[in-house]
């Protein structure tokens, strides 16, 4: 693929694709339906990932006020960092997690979350640097090394985002969440092919969640089989939730021409092979 035609449809689709990348490399690491489970941390009536916005905005509410009166707590503070993180408040979410690191900065989960908090900022390197911290050499964290690859494809560089998926897949086969970025990374620099090789078999694990379904569904539509993608993301879902994300899908489709050329040259011999250099 050309550089010209890789850069602007890079920059064109990084923005729908990256909040998957890290929602899905650092799922469990500290997350909220991990986390919510002790001390005084309000508990959720359900999965973060099946609110719709009035409930994530009730629960936001509710950590904020149990963050305000102990600031220091690191499950607390980690969870709340992660629900304002998902209402689109990520410079709050990143304050929040930098006074939280200050008071625990040992803290594994913590540095997790501060390194996810800097990413959805826009802080890539810093990002890096924070995760690095958080992983131990002696017992490699593979969502930790999945969360360095989803960065580095938002830095551009997806030979070595790739080489990150793959040495965590060597941690921990067939996981969903590590297939699911490898295949978001083929997107971004338009392979879509090898994207959806990468999704079906995500989304063919049992452990695959929604989300990995949803991608699977924007790779299916982007290839223009969108009767297909709709199926696929109405899929275990309530009819609120799939009218939402067949209309994010729709929206994410609507800049034909590009989806148009990008396709084409996705059916070019050595388009796949040319997609891979960086």
């Amino acid at each position: 693929m050309p550089a010209s035609l890789t850069t602007t449809f890079t920059h064109r689709l990084l923005r729908g694709v990256a909040a998957s990348l890290l929602v899905l490399a650092l799922a469990g690491c500290s997350t909220t339906k991990d986390r919510m489970t002790t001390g005084s941390v309000p508990k959720l009536t359900k999965p973060v990932e099946e609110m719709d916005a009035t409930e994530l905005r009730s629960a936001t509410d509710r950590l904020g006020q149990a963050y305000e009166k102990n600031p220091r707590d690191p499950i607390t503070g980690v969870s709340y960092a992660n629900l304002l993180r998902m209402n689109g408040r990520d410079a709050q979410a990143l304050a929040v997690m930098q006074q939280v690191a200050i008071s625990n900065p040992a803290d594994r989960n913590v540095l997790a979350a501060y390194g996810k908090a800097q990413a959805a900022a826009g802080q890539f390197q810093q990002a890096l640097d924070t995760i690095g911290r958080a992983q131990t050499p002696d017992r490699p964290d593979w969502k930790l090394i999945s969360a360095e690859g989803a960065i580095l494809d938002q830095m551009g560089r997806a030979s070595d985002a790739r080489q990150r998926y793959r040495d965590a897949l060597d941690i921990q086969p067939n996981e969903p969440s590590i297939l699911s970025n490898l295949g978001m990374s083929y997107v971004l620099t338009g392979d879509l092919r090898t994207a959806e090789t990468y999704l079906r078999s995500a989304a063919g694990q049992p452990t695959a969640d929604s989300r990995v379904r949803q991608n699977l569904a924007l790779v299916v539509g982007l290839q223009g089989r969108f009767p297909e993608a709709e199926q696929i993301a109405r899929r275990e879902l309530s009819p609120q939730q799939a009218d939402a994300n067949v209309a994010y899908l729709r929206g994410m489709l609507s800049q034909q021409n590009s989806w148009q050329k990008l396709a084409a040259k996705d059916k070019t011999p050595g388009a796949a092979d040319a997609s891979n250099t960086n």
